[in-house]
């Protein structure tokens, strides 16, 4: 069986990138925040990727869009999740600014997606 599709997006893989450094960030936030913060933040960074790869899969353009769109909120939602853990001191600020540059990245990218989209 060959790859999927959507593992040659380039904004997937700026997604897989963000998931990864995400996942290596919140390595170091407090014991008790294993099942709040660092939850939530590495599920949105992981349903970012995931959304991505299953628009990506649906035959209409409409049906790729609202995949997209549910990607592009998760990396909304998780920037704001960057923010709390910078104000509470769980990542250092360029850290935190790091982390929040490669999420706008992805968005732009979906963005332009969507854009696309719209024209076909």
């Amino acid at each position: 069986m060959t790859k999927s599709k959507f593992r040659d997006l380039t904004v997937w893989k700026a997604a897989r990138q963000l998931a990864r450094n995400i996942y290596q960030a919140t390595r170091s936030f407090p014991r008790d925040e294993q099942f709040g913060m660092t939850q939530q933040m590495r599920r949105a960074a992981v349903s970012i990727l995931s959304n991505i790869a299953e628009g990506s899969g649906r035959w209409s353009p409409a049906d790729q869009k609202h995949f997209y769109v549910m990607a592009r909120g998760s990396a909304l939602e998780l920037e704001s999740q960057i923010v709390i853990a910078e104000d509470v001191e769980y990542l250092p600020p360029q850290t935190a600014t790091d982390l929040t540059s490669e999420i706008v990245e992805v968005a732009c990218m979906l963005n332009g997606l969507m854009r696309y989209l719209d024209k076909t």
